[in-house]
């Protein structure tokens, strides 16, 4: 009778932490590998933007699916970009005290090398818009927002995404820019200067932390629970329909603005760049060959109407209406998001939480994880390599850009990054990363 008794005492109450299920590593893994697969369906669509065709026909299905990666790809990236800081920060289990302050150092050092890296890259004079030095202003406007909740997060993105694009169009039409970027140091180390970074760039950070808070929302959340998948899963595509559709029926229901434009006056200014163009490719032309073609046709210009005032200077709501690639407008931010979420939801749950399918998902879909396991690396190559095929070419000529062009970045990067890392870790540059953020450990 004792024994029973004894033996009882050692049986585990309800709330004995022996009784709780184990952690599923295969789904804490399949997140990671998830975000990893879209990090690589960012940069893919990023090498398409840059190096892939263009449709040679718009309004049609083909123009339409060739234009999808367009403005979506670097807006994932960001969004990526956001849940990473996140994540750093602690994720669902916020960290609190020195963890929290050392994971803040690391941000900031990590901003603060990508804003420099990206300055350097633009000034060498490459033809794409490097996005880093954007992304290291992103990180340091987003460090106050670190410790926030869910749902505060998703409120400053839906702000930024309602304000953000009509601070951006204000400041088309202010007339100081000029005299504040010839005292900008970023300018004159040939890179994106502040004012760029902030408002007037391609990827503005004004209306661009739209994307921040939204990943930043979401490496709040625990993807562990099928409740909140199932309402991304919703509220993705929900958000593309807004965006999209919303945009479509108001271009359908406005009246078509008038541009002030008369193809009649520009007649003769069309004459003129034909003539002074002839049978030249001016879609291969650097920007040396842009300044001499100036300089000794600057006749042309002259052949301009002169501006009457009818085409307008002041702010314009209707640019505010589309939802065109880069036009950041918040029906554009609103889709790119609702895509954004779609892509990340997608691919978590499916490498994560769909059983056999997700063990099966990871061997087929490795070369895809790896090449996002290391983005920073194969998006800074890719720059290399259109630095030195396209932009300054070695035969003066250049490599045409196209499919072929876009299959052998894709192809390359995934082949470098599955044997790098069989071999490594990390990436190449990942590593000088994480190496550089090792003083943070000394912050008390």
């Amino acid at each position: 009778m004792t024994d029973t008794i004894a033996l009882r005492a050692k049986e585990p109450g309800p709330q004995d932490p022996a009784l709780a299920p184990p952690p599923d590593q295969g789904a804490g893994i399949g997140r990671i590998l998830g975000l990893d697969a879209a990090r690589a369906v960012a940069v893919f669509g990023m090498y398409y933007s840059h190096v892939g065709p263009w449709a040679d026909e718009y309004g049609t299905w083909k123009s339409f699916l060739m234009d999808l990666p367009h403005g979506r790809s670097s807006a994932l990236f960001a969004t990526l970009a956001g849940l990473s800081l996140v994540l750093i920060a602690g994720g669902s289990a916020p960290k609190t005290g020195r963890p929290l302050r050392q994971a803040v150092v690391k941000i900031a050092i990590r901003a603060v090398l990508l804003l420099a890296l990206g300055t350097w890259l633009t000034s060498t004079g490459t033809s794409i818009v490097v996005i880093l030095a954007f992304y290291g202003l992103y990180f340091l406007l987003a460090l106050p927002f670190v410790k926030l909740r869910a749902r505060t997060l998703a409120i400053l993105a839906v702000a930024c995404g309602l304000g953000g694009p009509v601070l951006v169009q204000l400041m088309w039409t202010a007339t100081w820019t000029e005299g504040f970027d010839a005292h900008d140091p970023l300018v004159q180390w040939g890179g994106d200067g502040l004012l760029s970074l902030l408002l007037m760039g391609t990827y503005p950070a004004m209306a661009w932390m739209a994307y921040i808070f939204t990943g930043m929302a979401l490496g709040r959340l625990d993807f562990t629970r099928k409740a909140v998948r199932v309402r991304l899963a919703i509220v993705g595509p929900a958000l593309g329909l807004l965006g999209y559709g919303g945009a479509w029926l108001l271009g359908k229901l406005m009246p078509e603005p008038a541009t002030g434009f008369d193809d009649e006056a520009y007649a003769a200014f069309d004459e003129a760049w034909k003539q002074a163009v002839g049978s030249a490719d001016t879609d291969t032309w650097t920007e040396e060959q842009w300044k001499e073609f100036d300089a000794e046709n600057a006749w042309i210009y002259d052949k301009l109407p002169a501006d009457d005032g009818s085409m307008g200077t002041g702010f314009d709501w209707t640019a505010l209406t589309g939802a065109t690639p880069h036009s950041d407008t918040p029906f554009e931010l609103a889709g790119n998001i609702g895509v954004a979420i779609s892509v990340i939801i997608g691919l978590v749950a499916l490498l994560g939480y769909c059983g056999a399918v997700s063990k099966w998902s990871r061997r087929v879909l490795a070369p895809l994880i790896a090449v996002g396991s290391m983005s920073l690396t194969v998006y800074v190559a890719h720059i290399a390599g259109v630095w030195f095929l396209v932009d300054h070419p070695a035969n003066e000529v250049g490599y045409e850009t196209g499919w072929r062009m876009w299959a052998v970045f894709c192809v390359a990067a995934m082949l470098f990054a599955l044997v790098w890392k069989r071999l490594l870790k990390r990436g190449p540059l990942e590593w000088a990363l994480t190496l550089a953020t090792k003083p943070a450990k000394f912050v008390k």
